[in-house]
Protein backbone atom coordinates (compact mmCIF):
# COMPACT_ATOMS: atom_id res chain seq x y z
CA UNK A 1 0.00 0.00 0.00
CA UNK A 2 1.29 3.60 -1.09
CA UNK A 3 1.53 6.19 1.93
CA UNK A 4 1.60 9.66 1.11
CA UNK A 5 5.46 11.61 1.90
CA UNK A 6 3.02 13.30 4.70
CA UNK A 7 1.38 10.22 6.16
CA UNK A 8 5.18 8.72 6.45
CA UNK A 9 6.16 11.58 8.35
CA UNK A 10 3.37 11.72 10.69
CA UNK A 11 4.23 8.37 11.48
CA UNK A 12 7.69 8.91 12.92
CA UNK A 13 6.21 11.03 15.22
CA UNK A 14 3.42 8.76 17.40
CA UNK A 15 3.58 5.36 19.03
CA UNK A 16 0.25 3.96 18.40
CA UNK A 17 0.92 1.68 21.20
CA UNK A 18 0.88 4.92 23.64
CA UNK A 19 -1.79 7.19 25.27
CA UNK A 20 0.04 10.72 25.62
CA UNK A 21 -0.65 13.66 27.91
CA UNK A 22 -3.14 16.79 26.24
CA UNK A 23 0.06 18.52 26.04
CA UNK A 24 2.13 16.19 24.64
CA UNK A 25 -0.69 15.31 21.91
CA UNK A 26 -1.18 19.11 21.08
CA UNK A 27 2.43 19.52 20.37
CA UNK A 28 2.60 16.33 18.69
CA UNK A 29 -0.57 17.12 16.35
CA UNK A 30 1.59 21.13 15.83
CA UNK A 31 4.36 19.36 14.85
CA UNK A 32 2.66 17.24 11.82
CA UNK A 33 3.71 18.28 8.16
CA UNK A 34 1.16 21.54 7.51
CA UNK A 35 -1.37 21.90 4.63
CA UNK A 36 -3.12 24.53 2.91
CA UNK A 37 -5.77 25.48 5.68
CA UNK A 38 -6.14 26.38 9.05
CA UNK A 39 -6.80 22.67 10.56
CA UNK A 40 -9.65 22.21 13.38
CA UNK A 41 -9.00 20.54 16.28
CA UNK A 42 -11.29 18.05 17.42
CA UNK A 43 -12.14 15.86 20.27
CA UNK A 44 -13.90 12.24 20.92
CA UNK A 45 -15.05 11.09 24.11
CA UNK A 46 -16.01 7.60 24.91
CA UNK A 47 -18.62 7.77 27.90
CA UNK A 48 -19.61 4.38 29.64
CA UNK A 49 -23.40 5.49 29.47
CA UNK A 50 -26.16 3.16 28.43
CA UNK A 51 -26.47 5.09 24.63
CA UNK A 52 -30.06 3.05 24.44
CA UNK A 53 -31.57 4.70 27.60
CA UNK A 54 -32.85 8.17 27.00
CA UNK A 55 -32.19 9.23 30.20
CA UNK A 56 -28.56 8.71 30.01
CA UNK A 57 -28.03 10.81 26.69
CA UNK A 58 -24.99 13.34 27.69
CA UNK A 59 -25.87 16.53 26.49
CA UNK A 60 -24.74 20.20 27.62
CA UNK A 61 -23.64 23.40 26.11
CA UNK A 62 -19.52 25.39 27.15
CA UNK A 63 -18.77 28.87 26.75
CA UNK A 64 -15.05 27.81 24.99
CA UNK A 65 -13.13 30.56 27.04
CA UNK A 66 -10.91 30.98 23.67
CA UNK A 67 -13.37 30.48 21.24
CA UNK A 68 -13.91 27.57 18.66
CA UNK A 69 -11.90 29.64 15.83
CA UNK A 70 -14.75 28.69 13.51
CA UNK A 71 -16.73 31.44 11.62
CA UNK A 72 -20.43 31.44 12.84
CA UNK A 73 -23.02 32.30 10.92
CA UNK A 74 -25.63 32.70 12.66
CA UNK A 75 -29.91 32.65 11.91
CA UNK A 76 -32.48 34.13 14.63
CA UNK A 77 -36.02 33.41 14.04
CA UNK A 78 -37.99 36.08 15.51
CA UNK A 79 -40.85 38.86 15.28
CA UNK A 80 -41.50 42.30 16.14
CA UNK A 81 -39.03 44.50 17.81
CA UNK A 82 -36.89 40.98 18.57
CA UNK A 83 -35.92 41.41 14.66
CA UNK A 84 -33.88 44.39 15.53
CA UNK A 85 -32.29 43.71 18.56
CA UNK A 86 -31.13 40.17 17.20
CA UNK A 87 -29.91 42.31 13.96
CA UNK A 88 -28.12 44.89 16.68
CA UNK A 89 -26.60 42.27 18.57
CA UNK A 90 -24.56 40.80 15.48
CA UNK A 91 -27.10 38.01 13.67
CA UNK A 92 -26.27 37.08 10.31
CA UNK A 93 -30.10 36.73 8.98
CA UNK A 94 -32.78 37.35 10.53
CA UNK A 95 -36.76 37.24 10.03
CA UNK A 96 -39.95 34.62 10.58
CA UNK A 97 -41.92 33.37 7.50
CA UNK A 98 -40.20 33.89 4.93
CA UNK A 99 -36.62 33.04 6.19
CA UNK A 100 -38.87 29.80 7.43
CA UNK A 101 -39.93 29.16 3.95
CA UNK A 102 -36.14 29.73 2.21
CA UNK A 103 -34.64 27.01 5.24
CA UNK A 104 -37.88 24.64 4.51
CA UNK A 105 -36.70 24.48 0.85
CA UNK A 106 -33.25 23.60 1.26
CA UNK A 107 -30.93 26.71 1.96
CA UNK A 108 -28.58 26.16 4.74
CA UNK A 109 -25.87 28.37 4.52
CA UNK A 110 -25.51 28.73 8.31
CA UNK A 111 -23.87 26.91 11.03
CA UNK A 112 -26.00 28.48 14.38
CA UNK A 113 -29.67 28.79 14.77
CA UNK A 114 -31.62 30.54 17.66
CA UNK A 115 -35.14 31.21 17.77
CA UNK A 116 -37.62 32.81 19.79
CA UNK A 117 -40.13 30.98 22.06
CA UNK A 118 -42.90 31.94 19.79
CA UNK A 119 -41.16 31.03 16.80
CA UNK A 120 -40.77 27.30 17.87
CA UNK A 121 -44.20 25.87 16.71
CA UNK A 122 -43.05 27.01 12.85
CA UNK A 123 -39.08 26.45 13.73
CA UNK A 124 -40.09 22.94 14.70
CA UNK A 125 -41.19 21.88 11.24
CA UNK A 126 -37.75 22.50 10.11
CA UNK A 127 -36.68 19.16 11.63
CA UNK A 128 -35.78 17.48 8.65
CA UNK A 129 -33.56 20.07 7.73
CA UNK A 130 -32.19 21.55 11.11
CA UNK A 131 -32.01 17.88 12.90
CA UNK A 132 -29.54 16.09 10.65
CA UNK A 133 -26.88 18.77 11.24
CA UNK A 134 -27.35 19.23 14.88
CA UNK A 135 -29.10 22.93 14.35
CA UNK A 136 -32.30 22.63 16.33
CA UNK A 137 -32.43 25.73 18.74
CA UNK A 138 -33.29 24.19 22.48
CA UNK A 139 -34.10 25.40 25.49
CA UNK A 140 -31.54 23.68 27.20
CA UNK A 141 -29.10 25.21 24.91
CA UNK A 142 -29.99 28.41 25.17
CA UNK A 143 -30.65 28.97 21.87
CA UNK A 144 -34.39 28.95 22.53
CA UNK A 145 -34.81 32.31 24.36
CA UNK A 146 -36.60 35.77 24.80
CA UNK A 147 -33.29 37.45 25.37
CA UNK A 148 -31.64 36.75 21.93
CA UNK A 149 -29.19 39.55 22.49
CA UNK A 150 -27.09 37.23 25.14
CA UNK A 151 -27.92 34.24 22.97
CA UNK A 152 -26.12 35.86 19.95
CA UNK A 153 -23.06 37.30 21.61
CA UNK A 154 -22.46 33.70 23.59
CA UNK A 155 -22.81 31.90 20.46
CA UNK A 156 -20.27 34.31 18.65
CA UNK A 157 -18.18 34.17 21.62
CA UNK A 158 -17.78 30.30 21.23
CA UNK A 159 -20.41 28.96 23.12
CA UNK A 160 -20.48 25.22 21.99
CA UNK A 161 -23.26 22.68 22.03
CA UNK A 162 -21.91 18.86 22.79
CA UNK A 163 -24.23 15.62 22.54
CA UNK A 164 -23.48 12.03 23.14
CA UNK A 165 -24.36 9.87 19.88
CA UNK A 166 -26.13 6.29 19.63
CA UNK A 167 -22.90 4.87 20.88
CA UNK A 168 -22.06 7.29 23.79
CA UNK A 169 -19.60 9.04 22.19
CA UNK A 170 -19.05 13.05 22.13
CA UNK A 171 -17.31 14.56 19.08
CA UNK A 172 -16.43 18.31 19.30
CA UNK A 173 -14.93 20.89 17.93
CA UNK A 174 -12.22 22.14 20.71
CA UNK A 175 -10.07 25.26 18.33
CA UNK A 176 -8.43 25.63 15.72
CA UNK A 177 -4.19 24.26 15.12
CA UNK A 178 -3.13 27.85 14.91
CA UNK A 179 -4.28 28.54 18.82
CA UNK A 180 -1.47 28.42 21.25
CA UNK A 181 -1.40 25.10 23.28
CA UNK A 182 -2.28 26.59 26.51
CA UNK A 183 -5.31 28.36 24.77
CA UNK A 184 -6.13 24.82 22.95
CA UNK A 185 -5.25 22.99 26.29
CA UNK A 186 -7.67 25.85 28.15
CA UNK A 187 -10.89 25.03 26.10
CA UNK A 188 -9.98 21.19 26.08
CA UNK A 189 -10.08 21.46 30.03
CA UNK A 190 -13.30 23.60 29.82
CA UNK A 191 -15.34 21.15 27.96
CA UNK A 192 -14.03 17.89 29.51
CA UNK A 193 -15.31 19.87 32.84
CA UNK A 194 -18.23 20.96 31.13
CA UNK A 195 -18.99 16.41 30.21
CA UNK A 196 -18.52 15.49 33.66
CA UNK A 197 -21.04 18.09 35.04
CA UNK A 198 -23.66 16.55 32.22
CA UNK A 199 -23.33 12.78 33.64
CA UNK A 200 -26.33 11.72 33.34
CA UNK A 201 -27.77 10.36 37.01
CA UNK A 202 -28.36 7.09 36.44
CA UNK A 203 -25.24 6.27 34.59
CA UNK A 204 -22.88 3.41 36.05
CA UNK A 205 -19.68 2.44 36.50
CA UNK A 206 -16.62 4.64 34.94
CA UNK A 207 -17.49 7.88 33.02
CA UNK A 208 -14.98 8.58 31.07
CA UNK A 209 -13.50 5.71 29.06
CA UNK A 210 -11.64 6.78 26.46
CA UNK A 211 -10.57 9.91 25.11
CA UNK A 212 -8.74 11.01 21.46
CA UNK A 213 -7.31 13.89 19.52
CA UNK A 214 -7.37 14.54 16.16
CA UNK A 215 -7.29 17.25 13.45
CA UNK A 216 -9.05 17.55 10.42
CA UNK A 217 -5.96 16.27 8.32
CA UNK A 218 -4.20 14.51 10.97
CA UNK A 219 -4.10 11.70 12.65
CA UNK A 220 -6.23 10.53 15.92
CA UNK A 221 -4.18 10.57 19.09
CA UNK A 222 -4.85 8.30 22.31
CA UNK A 223 -4.92 10.42 25.45
CA UNK A 224 -3.83 9.48 29.00
CA UNK A 225 -7.39 9.73 30.89
CA UNK A 226 -5.94 9.13 34.32
CA UNK A 227 -3.27 11.76 33.70
CA UNK A 228 -6.02 14.78 33.46
CA UNK A 229 -6.40 15.83 37.25
CA UNK A 230 -8.68 18.25 36.62
CA UNK A 231 -11.28 16.00 35.63
CA UNK A 232 -11.23 13.61 38.39
CA UNK A 233 -14.54 14.37 39.21
CA UNK A 234 -15.45 11.90 35.90
CA UNK A 235 -13.52 9.19 37.29
CA UNK A 236 -15.19 6.02 39.37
Amino acid sequence: MHRSKRFREIEKLIDVTKSYTLAEAIEILKKCPPVKFDQSVELSLKTGVDAQKSDQQVRGTVSLPNGSGKHIVLVVFARGEKVKEALDAGADYVGNEELLERVKNGWTDFNAVIATPDMMRDVGKLGKVLGPRGLMPTPKAGTVTNDVAKAIREVKAGKIEFKSDKHGVVNTLVGKLSFQSDKLLENILSLLNAIVRAKPATAKGVYLKSLALSTTMGPGMKIDISGIADIQGGKE
